[in-house]
């Protein structure tokens, strides 16, 4: 980015210069705010954080929840589209659980930040 890029007179340029260069790509940044269009649901934030206590079936899951198990699976696949939970079959019955740590730790910092005072 040269000096005629700018759109206005930069206050610290070097601090402009390093922000566009740090920015991810706007696919990354629409990636991102997917991400947070799935985790900004209130249904979809109390399953994600039952699970944290483990894998549970859809109708496990609809008990923590109270919620229908039509309900709870139209919700668990909005969250395994946007690859924040996993599932394996034993038999009939389908398992879920979070997709990695990565959502763990997203849940807990974003608690920690919420509860601090």
């Amino acid at each position: 980015m040269e000096k005629k890029d700018f759109l206005y007179e930069p206050q610290n340029e070097a601090q402009v210069l390093q922000a566009v260069q740090t920015t991810p790509s706007i696919d990354h940044i629409e990636r991102l705010a997917d991400f947070y269009k799935v985790m900004g649901d209130a249904t979809r934030l109390k399953l994600l954080i039952a699970m944290e206590n483990g894998e549970f079936c859809v109708s496990d899951l609809a008990n923590v929840v109270h919620m229908t198990r039509s309900a709870v699976s139209h919700q668990l696949k909005a969250l395994k589209n946007a690859k924040l939970v996993k599932s394996r079959r034993d038999g009939k019955i389908v398992y879920y659980s979070l997709d990695d740590e990565h959502i763990h730790s997203v849940l807990k910092v974003s608690m920690e930040h919420i509860l601090e005072e």
